[in-house]
């Protein structure tokens, strides 16, 4: 197993591409693998024959363990931790590195004749359409296979919408209600739904078993020790505020149209990202956090500001590095592109570590407001719920403004409760009226 970066100790296998027996190329798609909340496709070092997959699907290895043995005829094959894998010369010659992407040969790479059926990630078009025998296990993910399972439809005869092909969930409903059309079978009502939980799709309460038990490892994992750190290590409180949005919402409606924005998407969040980070500028002790082992408090003046975003694979939390440095413009197209690459599991490990300070979002599922519990390592989390309509005195009189709430849980070993108010009450003004803010940075 190599070590993909950031010194990261181990990672679960999520699914094998190739089998024992397949010849694969240089740098062909291997397996991919999850650790720290990202799933990383290795690829082939060497080119030859698999001989033996040291794990299966669901299995933890641990960095430099073995993974994968290869027949290359006269060259030692391995990703094993063995010297020929770690860059080292053998007889002369540059063997290829732990990570998995190999070095440049000396001389040109040996073409290995293909056996009938094998794969090849470099020639076989991920949209054709062979008997699955023929072309390997089809690219998706469990729940997908599990709902393909509860609705009848055969995920070989399907054609990925997804990155690189990956036959998504909105591929296999598709395919049921096309089958149902073509079968005439009337007004029945669908199978009941999987629901998510834990970064899976499990049965819904007829269909499902009358005890389930889940592996705790990948997200699930991660979120639980995260949970536990910060639940312990750290004293939190929270202080919360009532805000009226109305311009805030006047604002985003008025530049939805603007070329600026052509093709990114404008909402609060944004807005409240900026108001997060302008807060950090004028109060930095909020963007701090407690070194217990050193005995100090860091301060930081830059913030690598976290989004949480839901996720078929669970809760994850990138981040936007020198988000304080960002505009209007700039900021709007760092979420978009954040959270698209959080959704389409395209996060690397490094896109998670060195969060300062974390927006978490409850608004789209419908919820007023919610106590965050700290991501370990940092100050502060803001929690923004929906903005709706509500009774709101104006001027003496009640009229209808766009409301929110906003939360802020922080370590209360560095951050008092005067500090904390005081950021919140910030942030508050800022999306009471944000364009003076937005104008004068």
């Amino acid at each position: 197993m190599p070590d993909v970066g950031e010194g990261l100790i181990e990672a679960d296998i999520v699914e094998w591409k190739v089998a024992p027996g397949d010849v694969v190329t240089l740098n062909q798609a291997l397996v991919d693998i999850e650790t720290a909340k990202a799933t990383v496709e290795l690829p082939s070092p060497y080119a030859g024959t698999v001989a033996t997959l040291h794990g299966a699907a669901g299995d933890t290895i641990h960095v430099g363990e073995p993974l994968i043995t290869f027949d290359v005829g006269d060259e030692r094959s391995g990703l094993d931790g063995s010297r020929e894998s770690e860059g080292e010369s053998v007889g002369g010659r540059r063997e290829p590195v732990l990570i998995g992407y190999g070095v440049a040969e000396d001389e040109p790479v040996r073409r290995v004749r293909r056996r009938p059926g094998a794969r090849d990630a470099a020639t076989s078009p991920v949209d054709s359409t062979p008997p699955e025998s023929a072309r390997g296990p089809v690219r998706t993910t469990p729940p997908v296979r599990l709902l393909a399972k509860q609705q009848g439809v055969d995920l070989a005869a399907l054609t990925g919408t997804g990155p690189h092909g990956l036959v998504t969930r909105d591929d296999v409903r598709r395919a049921h209600s096309t089958s149902r059309s073509a079968n005439e079978r009337g007004p029945s009502p669908l199978p009941p739904a999987p629901s998510r939980f834990v970064g899976r799709e499990i049965a819904s309460w007829s269909q499902g078993p009358r005890e389930e038990r889940i592996a705790v490892k990948g997200v699930l994992k991660s979120m639980a020790d995260a949970m536990v750190q910060s639940s312990t290590l750290q004293p939190q409180a929270a202080v919360w505020l009532r805000v009226d949005a109305t311009k805030t919402m006047e604002l985003l409606g008025g530049l939805k149209n603007h070329p600026s924005f052509a093709g990114l998407r404008l909402s609060p969040l944004t807005i409240v990202a900026l108001a997060v980070c302008d807060a950090a500028r004028h109060y930095p002790g909020i963007n701090s956090s407690f070194d217990d082992q050193n005995k100090e408090v860091v301060v930081r003046r830059y913030v690598n500001l976290g989004i949480a975003a839901d996720t078929p694979r669970g809760l994850l939390v990138p981040n936007i590095k020198d988000a304080d440095r960002l505009d209007l413009v700039g900021m709007a197209g760092a979420l978009a592109q954040l959270v698209d690459a959080a959704r389409r599991n395209t996060v690397a490990p490094s896109d998670m570590l060195g969060t300062t300070l974390t927006i978490t979002n409850v608004g789209p599922f419908g919820v007023d407001a919610a106590i965050a519990i700290l991501p370990p390592g940092t100050g502060a989390i803001v929690c923004v719920g929906k903005v709706a309509p509500a009774p709101w005195v104006v001027d003496d009189a009640v009229v209808v403004r766009h409301v929110a709430e906003v939360a802020m849980t922080f370590d209360h070993r560095q951050i008092d409760g005067a500090l904390a108010s005081a950021v919140v009450a910030h942030i508050g003004r800022f999306l009471e009226d944000p364009a003076p803010s937005l104008l004068a940075r």
